[in-house]
């Protein structure tokens, strides 16, 4: 199933006062618009985002995704006079179209990559999903600046972003929409409602507000402050090493490279998998590969080393943490790596479940220094930085 997003960014939104508009301003030291987009690019489910901006803003827009490498960030589109205006629009540039599209705040973000999967498998049929939380707090209507009347408040739900969307009905009752006129849509769930959609409610997240004021710009200061305070920064280093023998290929770092020989290793001697999975272990303190997929296991016998690395990253999710960035260097005469590393670090981002602006891949030779050198086999060293102790 092919997921997109579609981050709306569109207005104006100069409540907070000055020129730059809320989704530009900055929480601990980063763009609202920048944290929005790492925090849907750390979904694994989603295969693309794109950002609906007012043209005015293009500097901004620019300057927010200017650390962002992560081939899902499609160029943005411009938004339209009306917020249904601005999703049509970037739902007729989806391309390739979707099987769900989500919709989504650029002012919110703090949604966890846990949500926006929640919402992609609730609308993989043919409903809705929206996030939302039920109201807990008593309701009156006012009159004249005093309460008048309770509201009972039983069934009612504040509604979040994102919203979720089979995407083909969401754009027919988009287009439907703009062709009846009328009253405008409170949100997207509205729009497919009135189309004869359903909409299934999703529990959402007390930290996933929209930031509209100013003291919901320095509440979201006060957030990310206190999960920069909370974190547990480890740090693990890998190595590995695998000699040449009888082959036509390669693997590395998960691609398969052509090569006049192969490395050999009880499993694919993935060199960059294996340090790599070995450096997260070490920065939770779990050992290495061999602990946990030891070689005198036959079941092991060829085996992906994807395995391996998946296991590591589970590890990080098991203990309540996430993996911030990794780095791998491979030493090598031959194969050139540089052709490769794209696909590298999108191969190795998509196994850790992180955006492939957090995974380095280099290379190096040894001068013709060493085993390495001498072409008798490849090593490869690593580095992970995985946090602990963040709020889910």
């Amino acid at each position: 199933m092919r997921a997109g997003a579609i981050i709306v960014a569109a207005g104006r939104g100069l409540r907070l006062g000055g020129p730059v508009p809320k989704q530009y301003q900055r929480i601990g030291g980063a763009a609202v618009l920048t944290r929005t987009l790492r925090a849907a690019l750390a979904c694994p489910d989603l295969g693309s985002v794109t950002v609906a901006i007012h043209p005015d803003f293009a500097g901004c827009y620019a300057e927010a995704v200017a650390g962002i490498d992560d081939p899902r960030l499609m160029s943005p589109v411009h938004g339209g006079a009306e917020r249904a205006d601005t999703v049509r629009l970037a739902l007729d540039s989806l391309a390739p179209a979707p099987d769900v599209v989500l919709i989504h705040d650029a002012a919110r973000p703090f949604a966890s990559a846990g949500l926006w999967s929640a919402l992609i498998a609730a609308a993989s049929g043919a409903e809705g999903a929206i996030a939302a939380e039920p109201v807990v707090d008593a309701l009156w209507r006012e009159t004249d600046g005093r309460a008048d009347a309770p509201v009972p408040r039983a069934g009612l739900w504040r509604a979040q972003t994102p919203q979720a969307f089979p995407f083909a009905a969401l754009l027919a009752a988009h287009r439907d929409a703009a062709a009846a006129g009328g009253p405008p849509a409170l949100d997207d769930a509205e729009v497919f409602r009135r189309a004869g959609g359903t909409v299934r409610l999703i529990a959402g997240e007390p930290d996933n507000f929209k930031i509209t004021t100013a003291d919901d710009l320095a509440r979201a200061g006060r957030l990310v402050a206190a999960r920069e305070a909370a974190m547990d920064i480890r740090i693990g280093h890998g190595f590995d090493v695998h000699r040449f023998c009888e082959g036509d290929h390669v693997t590395l770092c998960g691609v398969r490279i052509p090569h006049e020989r192969g490395l050999l290793g009880h499993s694919d001697a993935d060199v960059g998998l294996h340090a790599l999975a070995d450096a997260i272990y070490g920065a939770l303190a779990e050992g290495d590969i061999g602990t946990h997929f030891p070689p005198s296991d036959p079941k092991w016998k060829g085996a992906p080393s994807h395995i391996f690395l998946a296991h590591a990253a589970e590890l990080v999710r098991t203990r309540g943490g996430r993996i911030a960035n990794v780095d791998v260097t491979l030493l090598a005469e031959r194969p050139k790596i540089v052709p490769h590393a794209a696909a590298m670090r999108e191969t190795v981002g998509r196994i850790l479940g992180i955006a492939a602006d957090r995974v380095g891949i280099k290379a190096t030779t040894m001068e013709r220094m060493g085993f390495v050198g001498r072409e008798e086999g490849m090593a490869a060293i690593a580095t992970a930085t995985v946090i602990l102790g963040e709020p889910a």
